[in-house]
Parts: C-alpha cells; structure tokens; sequence
C-alpha cells in the first residue's frame, strides 16, 4: 500500500520542481445592456516554491525506503 504512495509523492514532488506553477484565465462580464454584453479575460497565476516539491520528493523516496524494510 504504501509502495504506490511512495511512487505518488515522488513524481508529484519532480512536477512541483519543474514547473512552479501555472496561471487559468477566467472571462468576467464588465457590461451587460440587454443584447451589448463586454467580457473580460482576467488571469490568475498559481505559484509554489520548488522547496515543496523537494519536500514531497525526499518524502516519496522516505515512504519507499521504509516500505521496503518492511517488507
């Protein structure tokens, strides 16, 4: 069980090192007079520190160290 778990956090925590972050855009209405409608897109980035990543990287590989003593 916690083989996989190990595999998990490992290549979660390689993503969060190389990329560290993204940004989705969003489109709000500005006006809005009956058949006249103005949208806008707005962006909203998402960023991490790659230090989370290293995190879950080094927890990864502690949860399959320990899973193979186990076992």
């Amino acid at each position: 069980m916690s083989k996989p778990l190990g595999i998990v956090l490992i290549v979660i925590g390689a993503i969060m090192i190389i990329y560290t972050g993204f940004t989705y855009v969003t489109k709000e209405k500005v006006v809005d007079l009956g058949p006249i409608e103005i949208n806008a897109e707005k962006s909203h980035p998402v960023n991490w520190s790659p230090i989370v990543g290293v995190v879950l990287l080094v927890g990864g590989i502690a949860v399959m160290v320990t899973s193979k003593n186990k076992g």
